[in-house]
């Protein structure tokens, strides 16, 4: 399993936007998942099942494929937005693919993945599908939220797996040093 980052600034973030819109020659699709995901902090799996109907009502109940476990996510207006972007007569699925071929389906994960991983060699990060998630979580760290309140958006079991999954090192720690004189 290839081991893929956090993004870890509002800049990067919104950089690795722009390029999945340039690399698909301005088709938003992968774009657009990449900003839902962060926003709603779903696995891969769990985001390319959402249906636009489900969506349009503003609150997603997920059940976790990976782990089972329920969870009810408010959408924000950023995700919102998307919605309202993708929302198109007949699609089934928020994340649509619009080719002939596979009318009626959602983008594929390898899709998006091999998307996420271009734009990540381009720009000498290790980005993947779950990098969403890991940007989510390093973002509200970064905002000052509480690691058991990250671990409870995350549905981890504990907060050493979201301290371990966001990716903070032993840098982070000694940097506290000097950022907090007493």
């Amino acid at each position: 399993m290839q081991l893929v980052e956090a993004v870890k600034t509002q800049a990067n973030i919104d950089l690795v936007q722009r390029k999945l819109t340039l690399n698909a020659r301005g088709n938003t699709l992968y774009a657009d998942v990449w900003k839902f995901g962060i926003n709603t902090a779903l696995r891969i799996s769990d985001l390319l099942e959402i249906t636009l109907q489900e969506a349009q009502t503003g609150q997603l109940r997920v059940v976790e494929g990976k782990t089972g476990k329920p969870r009810t996510i408010k959408l924000n207006e950023p995700a919102m937005a998307i919605v309202k972007a993708r929302s198109k007569p007949g699609a089934v699925y928020l994340f649509e693919v619009d080719s002939n071929r596979a009318k009626g389906k959602p983008v594929s994960r390898v899709a998006v993945a091999k998307a996420f991983k271009a734009v990540g060699d381009e720009l000498g990060i290790a980005l993947g599908t779950h990098s969403m998630r890991k940007t989510r979580g390093w973002m509200m760290h970064k905002a000052g939220k509480s690691i058991e309140l990250i671990c409870k958006v995350l549905n981890h079991s504990s907060p050493a797996v979201t301290m371990a999954y966001i990716g903070l090192t032993a840098q982070d720690v000694a940097d506290t040093y000097d950022q907090f004189e007493l």
